[in-house]
């Protein structure tokens, strides 16, 4: 198989077959870094049974990103009598870059995607400029924050303004610690006081980008998704800027530090380094001087067996490849490492030589499924692409058949694009792929005329035809797919559920201006990537964002919804007068949340937190946010016995936490 390398490890490595999965949520007085074991995920908890407090230790709720609650104090009988709690505003406004080698540079807050984890009663977050906040899980209280000042050194290159998605806790069952991995630093904080642990590396912080050896400025070096924990280690990948392109840029490596000390213990080369296994698929040696391939998305961790799992972006350039020629491992790719001392296990190729900026963009769900009448420990990696990948997490081997096909070449001179890429002969795709006339507006005889105009001055086909100098219109676009919210997994039934965008793109290759990039060709951002008409509408039919649920014991799809809207779509003047669908779903890189409950909670880029069931996609329950919700939601129980649901939304200066519930805790209704 083309797109699988397995390296054996010793069986002490993965452990037996019958190690449970690896979703964890810790109850009542466990330690995080120990999590109790699973609670019943019954739905029909006894009345009179205790409620007492549930965590969500995790920025997925678990290291194995089911982003899953055993929670089902709110369910499908009573969701609709959800009301606001309570809410927390950043207070963060766009401020002056003190330390910014621009002059008079101001830097804005960007969207607020951070995901809380809920640790005895405390919320801990990051908000867009990087700060880390401690607040009363009851009440949205403020109990302390933590100011890296990430800002002063000015905007980050990444063209989003200042975003961070969450921290994560280490404990050895007395001390416990927070760990923000903010542009190139990592910050050890004491999470009772939020006060730089001094001890670790120096005066609390570690420099990631010097760890690496590197000597590029490390103002292009980021980080937005948050930690994974592993005993002893915190290990960071990191989230270079697709735009930055030069030789020698900022390279993709992984690597593991000590809690305790900040000593770097590990590192793992995503684009591997002469005489690594993967260098020879670098043709003419260009792995020596390509950088990126990062693992910029969050990344998964099997505690059970020690693996963690990481889904690497792709190699700069992200659209052109005539100077990186060859497969580009580990570029695109799924790769399995023991989180103890980074050596890899195995990996899985998703993209060959990646063209279109088809990072996988999320953390791997890990669950156990039942495929055929056998157990499988799966690992599901949803993919900007539009396709769910599944493996056998231990192996690495494609539970369903995934076959090398045909696609088409490239034209840009000096482009070599891969003749095969992966398709997963199973499940179908949770995305559309591809634009044909089909898929073009049509709500009037005359967008349809203006549409199919457009559509012809491109380059047009399958999910894999390559940019192109006219321009290629690419679907799903660069956001996905599948964006960084990743999906949801009730392990209880094996049931996923996962937000898509559908949004086409123009990758139009051009010859960069003198003195932008070190690249023959590159993409064309002055144009713009977005596929639309004149009048600013998108070029292809809704709806824009859907979720779909899967039985993954047998790959089957359930149903699929659209979710949320777009008003700018719906109040455009072309439209006036014109009946449109009640819901033309909302683009956004957020994911759900399922529950014992029966429930599926999404905003995914929608001014609304929705709660659809999780057997049918009914909309059960609407909430109105006030601003987009940009983040995955997350739940907990409360030692008094409530179950909230929070999310985070807006941005800029509107950037809040949200909080949903009950009227009043069960226990009290009791």
């Amino acid at each position: 198989m083309r797109g699988l390398l397995l390296v054996l490890a010793p069986a002490w490595v993965f452990g037996s077959a019958a190690l449970p999965g690896v979703a964890e949520w810790a109850t009542e007085e466990a330690i995080p870094h120990s999590p109790a074991p699973p609670l019943a995920h019954s739905a029909g908890m006894a009345a009179d049974t205790p409620r007492g407090r549930v965590d969500w230790p995790t920025f997925a709720g678990d290291p194995g990103s089911l982003k899953y609650s055993p929670l089902a104090d709110i369910d499908r009988a009573n969701v609709a009598g959800l009301v606001p709690l309570w809410s927390w505003s950043t207070g963060e406004k766009t401020v002056p870059a003190s330390r910014a080698p621009v002059p008079g540079q101001e830097v804005r807050p960007g969207a607020f995607e951070a995901t809380p984890i809920a640790v005895r009663d405390t919320l801990y977050l990051s908000t867009p400029f990087n700060r880390v906040v401690a607040l009363d899980a009851a009440t949205g209280a403020e109990l302390w924050s933590y100011d890296p000042r990430a800002y002063d050194w000015g905007r980050p290159p990444n063209g989003t303004g200042l975003v961070h998605r969450g921290v994560a806790l280490w404990s050895d069952g007395t001390e416990r610690r927070l760990f923000l991995n903010t542009r190139w630093r990592l910050i050890a904080l004491d999470a009772r006081t939020g006060r730089p642990v001094e001890s670790f590396g120096e005066n609390g912080e570690v420099d990631v980008a010097a760890a690496t050896g590197w000597t590029g400025s490390p103002l292009h070096y980021t980080s937005t998704s948050p930690p994974v924990v592993w005993k002893d280690l915190v290990i960071v990948g990191n989230g270079v800027a697709d735009r930055l392109i030069y030789r020698n840029d900022v390279p993709g490596d992984v690597q593991a530090f000590d809690a305790r000390t900040g000593e770097r213990v590990w590192v793992f080369h995503t684009v591997p380094r002469a005489g690594e296994p993967g260098a020879e698929s670098w043709e003419d040696g260009s792995n020596a001087y390509t950088g990126h391939a990062n693992v910029w998305a969050p990344m998964s961790l099997d505690t059970a067996r020690g693996i963690l799992y990481l889904p690497v972006s792709t190699p700069s350039n992200d659209w052109y490849g005539g100077q990186r020629k060859g497969d580009n491992l580990y570029g695109e790719s799924v790769v399995a490492l023991d989180a103890s001392t980074g050596r890899r296990l195995w990996h899985y190729q998703l993209v060959h030589h990646g063209l279109w900026d088809y990072d996988p963009p999320t953390a791997p769900s890990l669950v156990t499924l039942k495929v055929k009448g056998k157990r499988v420990d799966a690992l599901i990696q949803p993919g900007k692409t539009g396709f769910l990948y599944v493996f056998d997490r231990v192996t690495g081997k494609p539970v369903w058949p995934i076959e090398e096909r045909a696609v088409p070449p490239s034209d840009v001179p000096g482009e070599k694009a891969s003749p095969t890429q992966p398709f997963p002969a199973w499940p179908k795709p949770f995305a559309r792929q591809g634009v044909t006339e089909a898929d073009l507006i049509d709500f009037t005889p005359e967008l349809k005329a203006m549409a199919l105009a457009e559509f012809r001055k491109y380059r047009a086909g399958g999910v894999f035809t390559p940019p192109s100098l006219e321009g290629t219109l690419v679907l799903p676009g660069n956001i996905g797919g599948s964006g960084w919210g990743g999906a949801a997994v009730d392990p209880t039934t094996g049931w996923l559920f996962v937000k898509a965008t559908n949004s086409a793109n123009v990758f139009r290759i051009s010859k960069p201006r003198p003195g932008t990039y070190e690249a023959d060709y590159a993409v064309d951002l002055e144009r713009g990537v977005s596929a639309q008409l004149p009048n600013g509408l998108p070029l292809t039919k809704p709806p824009y964002g859907t979720v779909t649920a899967y039985d993954m014991n047998t790959g089957e799809m359930k149903w699929q919804v659209p979710v949320g809207d777009d008003p700018r779509v719906r109040e455009n003047p072309a439209l006036a007068g014109v009946a449109l669908p009640p819901r033309l779903g909302a683009g956004g890189s957020s994911g759900p949340l399922a529950t014992a409950g029966g429930l599926v909670f999404v905003a995914g880029g929608a001014s609304k937190l929705y709660a659809l069931d999780a057997k049918s996609g009914k909309v059960l329950w609407e909430g109105d946010l006030g601003e987009r919700g940009f983040a995955n939601p997350m739940t907990y129980r409360t030692a008094g016995g409530r179950q909230v649901v929070v999310v985070a939304v807006g941005g800029g200066e509107n950037a809040r936490l949200v909080a949903f519930g009950l009227p009043q805790p069960l226990r009290a209704q009791r």
